[in-house]
């Protein structure tokens, strides 16, 4: 049997914890039917069936039941393992903070060195694709992270809440309102990953008619320059939209969607 790929198994440990696939891929940022391709990819290694599913649920079998038992441990210390290799190659005086974009860590930083002095304390900006990832394989030994991101195996302390803001193109249609609804964006190219957005998302799907394609974008400078050249819209936190103001563009607040979460995470044995 070949080797169990670990990325496959916190796929499976997402969709047993929620017994939803769409939840869980919502949950780790990915499309749905790539996960269930990487579940399924699972099963055939395993030589197992995980899952019983039909119109109404998703149930656990035997097998996939046994699986989540064993699986909480081995992520976990495969985890640790990375971290405390990492650290290990940068020596012991040395302590990385990552941050998402418009998170500012100025105060952490300045509060860690003047406890204790003797650490180096670096920085490490991050993104949607890897904010708690750089906690997994060690590049950062904290992270201050924008949910909904994948919490396996980390502890994550909830810091704060903030609006939500859409980008716009100068001169569209909304750019003059100072709030908007999220079904006024209902018609509009997103240029992010929908799952960042599930409120629109959803309305999106019920009043798709023909779209056409467009990239979307993961880094904060390139979605501004899309939206400035007209090419769709983006939804971001306000203190990321405040960092980046710039022109070209418009911001209104949007009314009826949550805000955005912020916490603090780390590895659980720093806890």
């Amino acid at each position: 049997m070949a080797d169990v790929d670990l990325r496959k198994l916190r796929y499976f440990v997402a969709v047993a914890e929620r017994l939803h696939f769409g939840r869980a891929a919502e949950a780790l940022h990915i499309a749905q039917p790539v996960l269930s391709r990487q579940i399924k990819a699972l099963e055939d290694e395993l030589k197992a069936q995980l899952f019983v599913r039909d119109k109404r649920a998703t149930e656990l079998t035997p097998a996939g039941r046994q699986l989540l038992a064993d699986a909480g441990p081995l992520l976990a210390s495969a985890d640790a393992l990375r971290r405390r290799v990492a650290r290990a190659a940068r020596g012991p005086g040395s302590f990385t903070i990552g941050f998402m974009p418009g998170l500012i860590v100025t105060d952490a930083v300045r509060a860690l060195q003047n406890q204790h002095p003797q650490l180096t304390v670096h920085v490490l900006r991050t993104s949607w694709a890897d904010q708690t990832a750089v906690l997994r394989d060690g590049r950062a030994d904290v992270s201050y992270i924008r949910l909904p991101a994948d919490q396996g195996g980390l502890q994550v302390r909830p810091l704060l809440v903030e609006p939500q803001i859409a980008v716009l193109p100068a001169g569209h249609r909304l750019a003059e309102k100072d709030t908007i609804s999220i079904a006024d964006l209902a018609d509009e190219h997103l240029l992010q990953d929908p799952v960042a957005v599930p409120e629109w998302r959803d309305i999106a799907t019920e009043m798709r008619t023909g779209r056409r394609r467009v990239p979307v974008c993961t880094a904060v400078e390139e979605k501004l320059e899309q939206v400035a050249a007209g090419y769709g819209v983006v939804l971001l936190p306000l203190s990321t939209a405040v960092f980046y103001t710039r022109p070209g563009v418009a911001y209104s607040h949007v009314s009826d969607i949550p805000p955005n979460q912020i916490g603090r995470a780390s590895g659980r044995e720093r806890v």
